[in-house]
């Protein structure tokens, strides 16, 4: 009894006790799908045959999946070109000692963040609807604009879903940013203010640059997430078959293969190939940034 008290308590085992159900989680959930969804990508389900890279084959010349590559990449430039500049210079004016009531500021911005996607499409895709009484088109009729269909048109469909994007994500991003600006020192402001810096000199040359971790950190879930996009075209366009695929995303192309249609190989590789994307891009990013590079001692 004495001993197997010694070793419930034994400070070799423990550690392992603790990382047990982590193991155990990431085997399951994270591993074994990989592993499955691999060798599924190599092989027709409905037929029940091996078919080796004919799925990778059949990918390279599909114009549809091209077509969803294509409004992903889109897609993921748009939100990063708006997601990442805009957040952090408004969490600056948050941290700035002009802002009275920050805390209201910062509840309001994560409001959209804890909307539900299928609310916020919904809702969008009526302001965005055909009729002269949609949202969208009473604000460009007040300047002499007829009615238009945006959700028919690649790049008016396009800004719709860029809009609902920034509406989601605008706040989630500041407070982000506002983590690693109140993280810096204020005594580097106080000696950059007496020595002359003004507030966008001390934005550009000090807040900038110390905020690089929390930069790399949001661009690499901003890539993710802008290569991942599913649930918002779909609710845009009641669906997940929009005019000519302009809203086809590529998990919208692995839904339409896995789930309408049942060809579990080939969204499979579908899957896998978006895997390698996310990676491929994050890692050039991740170089570029300078992340992998030592630091000097």
């Amino acid at each position: 009894m004495k001993s197997k008290k010694n070793i419930l308590y034994s400070q070799k085992i423990a550690p392992y006790v603790f990382v047990f159900p982590f193991v155990i989680t990431v085997l399951l959930f994270w591993i074994f799908p990989i592993i499955n969804g691999v060798l599924l990508s190599f092989q027709d389900v409905l037929k029940d045959e091996w078919v080796a890279l004919d799925n990778y084959k059949r990918l390279l010349s599909d114009k549809i999946f091209l077509k969803a590559v294509y409004n992903s990449t889109k897609y993921m430039i748009g939100t990063l070109i708006l997601l990442i500049p805009f957040p952090m210079f408004f969490a600056s004016l948050l941290n700035s000692k002009l802002m009275k009531k920050p805390g209201l500021f910062k509840s309001i911005y994560f409001i959209p963040a804890l909307t539900s996607v299928v609310v916020a499409g919904t809702i969008f895709r009526l302001m965005f609807g055909e009729m002269e009484t949609s949202l969208a088109n009473q604000v460009i009729g007040i300047f002499g604009f007829g009615p238009i269909k945006w959700l028919k048109k690649e790049w008016t469909g396009y800004f719709a879903l860029l809009l609902i994007a920034c509406w989601r994500w605008t706040g989630v991003n500041i407070l982000y940013f506002l983590a690693g600006i109140q993280s810096i020192s204020t005594d580097i402001y106080e000696a950059s203010a007496i020595d002359g810096a003004s507030k966008w000199q001390q934005f550009t040359k000090i807040t900038f640059p110390l905020v690089k971790p929390t930069t790399v950190y949001v661009l690499t879930i901003s890539i993710y997430a802008g290569l991942s996009m599913f649930t918002e075209s779909y609710m845009l366009w009641k669906g997940n078959n929009s005019p000519q695929n302009i809203g086809l995303t590529i998990v919208g192309y692995l839904y339409r293969q896995g789930i309408e249609r049942r060809a579990m190989g080939y969204a499979c590789a579908v899957g896998l190939i978006l895997l390698i994307i996310v990676m491929i891009v994050n890692l050039i990013q991740l170089k570029v940034t300078g992340t992998f590079d030592k630091e000097e001692r």
